[in-house]
């Protein structure tokens, strides 16, 4: 049996996604999803979605990478 009771949480629903600042409309996930840019759901039951922790922590990790690399605008 595994011990997962320092790990936090497994899944993360859209309220969870919504507390990690990824504040995003359903269609936008669905998108990014299929583009491969955003980890894919797990269908819990009926309509209820989720996304694995670990997998929606590294994407966040890989956008603060992308940040440091990235010059969004010209500094004056």
């Amino acid at each position: 049996m595994y011990d997962i009771s320092n790990k936090g949480p497994l899944i993360v629903g859209r309220d969870g996604l919504t507390e990690l600042g990824i504040r995003v409309s359903n269609s936008t996930l669905l998108r990014w999803e299929f583009d491969g840019r955003f980890p894919r759901r797990i269908r819990m039951a009926g309509c209820s979605v989720a996304w694995p922790a670990d997998e929606i922590l590294a994407w966040v990790e890989d956008r603060k990478t992308e940040r440091s690399r990235t010059h969004y605008a010209r500094p004056d």
